[in-house]
């Protein structure tokens, strides 16, 4: 039996050579070596069924055939052309030991010699994985993270200050190894959060920033670098348009350029619509016309307390008068919460008549950032706070994503009560509400 190959660790196989080490302009050619690999001998009329058995321990490397003819230079084997090469995973198999019994039984069934062969391999700059390549760049110690946020052609990637010396390279690697990405960039600054949108500089690629992005089924197309658009947000969008019914109102505070109100008019809603971001505000429409859902948002470019106070305003009263239901939606989680003030008071002195249980009050989705050991308490006591009124009970929350260690993106939904909209029930009270007429409780719960 032929001498057991190094192991992985040993030999370093899937490492680049140590001279790529602080490369900051690629150079593709430099990443090429040649190793030995484990390899078994196969008769070709059973290659196809050995392969099948050994797929777990087969290596497996981008561009690289598993499958090769034997090198036959010495001209010694006659049956050269009735064998092939089956080249194995060197941090699987070290030795004919490494195989398991189920692997050993097939290959004594074919008639394969359970042997080990050592296999020449040409490992290039193709061959490599992203990690790989950046892990062989980057200095020893140091995080290494090929991550990134895809935005149609686009990838949004969050440079630590130890990577920005190198984040040409970087940005070259990621086009290489991402089929379809054309355009790398990196965020320079915080999100602003007037605007939500961000300084980026272009790394690697074309600088161009009209992503075209389909979500849930729904089409976009925006300027990346000058609109807030998150793709980590997919699942949150398709969980508050479930809890839509054709011929619901949907109020969007902060609708950006259109990720919950455009799939809400396609499912039959009517849309309020509004944005303070002139950018956001005009591909806002375009993704309507874009999904052929026009019709059914109204748009606005305003700041979020003047649409409350202002179109949401006039039109609240009729809808609540209605059977269909009112959604509100607010995602812009630095500042929400603080934006729910906009509603206290809001419809001013209660109607003579009263409001009767049937009258239908909105149903809030607010998002929040929290830091808090017990976000959920946090955000609920932070929407109290702006509503000046308890929720106990009344409300629920829904965990959306972890942003960051310690900060979690939480989603308060609530049934806007009565007791806020009306201005004489702007100020806290002990004291218990006049129960409906035939009803002891006027509140409809949340989802």
């Amino acid at each position: 039996m032929a001498d057991q190959p190094q192991t992985l660790t040993n030999l370093g196989l899937y490492k680049p050579p140590s001279t790529v080490r602080g490369m900051t302009d690629l150079d593709r050619d430099a990443f090429t070596q040649t190793v030995n690999v484990p390899a078994i001998r196969i008769p070709t009329n059973v290659l196809n069924k050995v392969v099948k058995s050994l797929k777990k321990v087969a290596l497996h490397r981008p561009g690289i055939k598993r499958v090769v003819e034997e090198d036959n230079t010495d001209g010694k084997d006659n049956n050269h052309g009735d064998y092939r090469l089956l080249l194995l995973d060197p941090s699987s198999i070290t030795s004919t030991d490494s195989f398991g019994n189920d692997e050993a039984t097939d290959l004594k069934a074919f008639g394969v010699p359970l042997e080990i062969q050592r296999y020449e391999l040409k490992l290039t700059y193709e061959n490599l994985k992203s990690e790989e390549i950046l892990r062989a760049v980057l200095p020893e110690g140091q995080d290494v993270t090929s991550g990134f946020s895809r935005v149609g052609h686009i990838a949004h990637m969050n440079l630590r200050d130890h990577q920005l010396p190198y984040r040409k390279l970087i940005g070259q690697v990621i086009i290489d190894k991402n089929p379809g990405i054309t355009c790398v960039v990196n965020k320079t600054n915080t999100i602003d959060s007037t605007y939500r949108n961000f300084q980026m500089e272009v790394l690697a690629g074309e600088d161009n920033m009209v992503a075209k992005v389909r979500e849930n089924g729904v089409f976009y197309e925006f300027d990346f670098s000058r609109v807030y658009w998150n793709p980590r947000l997919s699942t949150e969008h398709e969980r508050i348009v479930s809890l839509l019914r054709r011929g619901d109102t949907v109020v969007d505070v902060f609708a950006g350029v259109g990720p919950f109100a455009v799939p809400a008019a396609r499912r039959g809603c009517e849309i309020l619509a509004n944005d303070l971001n002139p950018e956001s505000f005009r591909w806002l429409q375009h993704n309507a016309k874009l999904n052929k859902v026009d019709k059914k948002i109204t748009s606005f470019n305003m700041d979020g307390r003047d649409f409350i106070r202002g179109p949401v305003k006039e039109r609240l009263p009729a809808l609540m008068k209605g059977s269909q239901k009112i959604h509100v939606v607010m995602n812009l989680p630095a500042l929400a919460l603080e934006f729910l003030d906009a509603f206290r008071g809001l419809l001013g002195p209660e109607p003579e008549q009263g409001l009767t249980c049937e009258d239908n009050l909105p149903q809030v989705h607010c998002y929040g950032f929290s830091k808090e050991d017990d976000p959920q308490r946090d955000v609920i006591e932070r929407v109290e706070a702006s509503l000046k009124t308890t929720l106990q009970g009344q409300c629920s929350v829904h965990m959306v994503r972890n942003v960051s260690p310690n900060k979690e993106m939480m989603c308060v939904s609530f049934t806007l009560p009565r007791k806020v909209l009306y201005s004489q029930h702007t100020q806290d009270s002990d004291s218990s509400e006049e129960p409906c007429p035939k009803k002891q409780k006027c509140e409809e719960p949340t989802d």
